[in-house]
């Protein structure tokens, strides 16, 4: 681990520039039920990439779910638990993987920290950046930005501790730089296709993924739901989400939350997708997948850039105020096939409280990635247009995981595929700030009409009162992954993932498995 270490300090310091890096430093936990869902993960990996048809990956009935693991079973029992046991949700369950409360898992995290925070090093580090100023030990403890949710926390160190920083404190995990991400280039359509501008009633992607057919058949329009969309922020006196702004946050580079923000877009980005998710028709056509939804606005791209640390800051603070989906549409571009693990950590403990993190896999086209949407965590959204093409910029790709502290060796390496599914991303309109509406081409459009998706799914079923947390947001995705348009090759692909997103579908899957 410290050869781990030294390198990634070495690579760290030689790619930065000045005299101090920003840094993520990962703190190791003991790591039994972290272990469990990324052993379950491998194996459910496996399974995934050997199928041919996305109803495979379709979860078992809830009877079959919640049946004791335990006792006599008839054969017609046994054979339908051998056939359910390779969904990954099943597999969660058949570990037994434990609910746990938020509270129990911020304790933790902020214990495995304390060593970090407590060091001479850091102490003193800290004291030299505050110019002379005094503080007593406790103050500046305070004054460094952790998150419990992945054991780490933000330090800007010279070279020099830096260097020293993996000798002098024990059980570090891991550290990364604070890296700068960006929204994923989008393009503004100015001249509509005669598909997409026949669509009257609603913007063609809310018709094409089956939203307005689910309000219509299943009275579900994302009521009592509440998605968080980190991005450049939200105009909330939009009329098209007047009203629907439940909770928001401003966070700085180091993931501080910002004093005093009000809600704002710094840009435009996010308003146009938080218009996809819960917009309404002040347009004349609905533009929101979930209309009746609630937005928790998190503010981690200034202007349309953030660093790592404001993307994980914001992550937390969405499962804080209690969001039951998280959407994101940024990422950083990976060329490689190996994958930052820098919010692993973060999508584990958002899955073990029940809340799927969708993220859009970036726009630099077919054989790149976008990081994090390239995790494996990550529900991976590519963009296909109204005639159900894969959009020519939509990234995905092989990824590989070749190092791991807690999958065995012998699953290692991990290969897996990304996106995990598609959804409308090219001429799709929505809302922008100063009661604009504007059509852009983007992954970052495709990922909300999954969020959106996922709050129709909830509002229309029972999965949020019935499901226990660690299944829950597996569940979810199982549903959405199982249950699309398949499209390109058998299975899951690097264009389309396993198909383009079908709510109205997924909702009838899950009415018949009694959810």
């Amino acid at each position: 681990m410290q050869t781990h270490l030294a390198k990634q300090v070495e690579q760290i310091i030689d790619e930065g520039r000045g005299a101090t890096r920003s840094v993520i430093v990962q703190m190791k936990t003991d790591g039994r039920e972290t272990r469990a869902l990324l052993e379950t993960a491998s194996q459910a990996v496996r399974h995934r990439s050997m199928l041919s048809t996305p109803r495979e990956v379709l979860p078992p009935a809830i009877s079959v779910l919640k049946a004791p693991r335990t006792g006599k079973r008839g054969a017609a029992k046994r054979r339908e638990l051998r056939e359910a046991e390779q969904s990954m949700v099943s597999q969660v369950a058949s570990r037994a993987v434990k609910s746990i409360t938020q509270k129990i898992l911020r304790d933790a995290g902020l214990g495995f920290l304390e060593p970090l925070i407590s060091s001479d090093l850091v102490m003193d580090a800290i004291s030299r950046s505050s110019r002379g100023a005094k503080k007593k030990r406790k103050s500046l403890k305070r004054s460094v930005p952790r998150f419990w949710s992945s054991a780490s926390a933000v330090l800007e160190l010279s070279k020099d501790d830096l260097h020293k920083l993996p000798r002098e404190v024990s059980k570090i995990a891991d550290i990364f730089p604070n890296r700068t991400l960006k929204v994923p280039p989008v393009v503004e359509i100015t001249s509509l296709p005669k598909n997409v501008d026949d669509n009257k009633t609603s913007a063609w992607g809310v018709h094409a993924i089956g939203a307005l057919s689910a309000w219509g058949a299943y009275g579900s329009r994302g009521k009592g739901v509440k998605v968080a969309v980190l991005d450049t922020g939200v105009d909330a006196k939009h009329p098209d989400l007047r009203g629907k702004l439940s909770d928001w946050a401003e966070f700085d580079r180091l993931g501080r939350m910002v004093s005093g923000s009000r809600p704002h877009d710094s840009d435009q980005h996010g308003t146009h997708c938080a218009g996809t998710i819960a917009g309404g028709r002040e347009s004349g056509q609905w533009i929101g997948v979930a209309p009746d939804a609630k937005i928790a606005g998190g503010l981690v791209l200034k202007r349309g850039s953030g660093t790592d640390a404001q993307i994980l800051a914001g992550l937390q603070w969405a499962l804080e105020v209690g969001s039951d989906v998280i959407s994101m549409s940024l990422g950083g571009l990976r060329f490689g096939p190996d994958v930052l693990d820098t919010y692993s950590n973060t999508f584990i403990s958002a899955n073990r409280l029940g809340v799927p993190v969708v993220v859009s896999i970036g726009n630099e086209g077919s054989q790149t990635s976008g990081s994090p949407g390239n995790d494996y965590f990550a529900l991976a959204v590519g963009a296909t247009d109204h005639e159900d093409r894969a959009a020519g910029f939509s990234g995905g790709r092989t990824q590989v995981i070749r190092e791991s502290r807690f999958i065995r060796p012998d699953f290692l390496p991990l290969v897996y595929s990304k996106p995990d599914l598609s959804a409308p991303g090219v001429a799709v309109m929505s809302a922008i700030p100063g009661k604009k509406y504007a059509t852009w081409n983007g992954t970052s459009m495709a990922a909300p009409h999954v969020s959106g998706a996922i709050a129709l799914l909830l509002s229309a079923t029972s999965i949020k009162s019935e499901v226990a947390a660690p299944r829950r947001a597996y569940l979810l995705q199982e549903f959405l992954m199982g249950s699309v348009e398949e499209l390109g090759e058998a299975g899951q692909d690097h264009r389309y993932g396993f198909g383009r997103l079908d709510i109205m579908r997924a909702i009838g899957f899950a009415k018949e498995g009694g959810y």
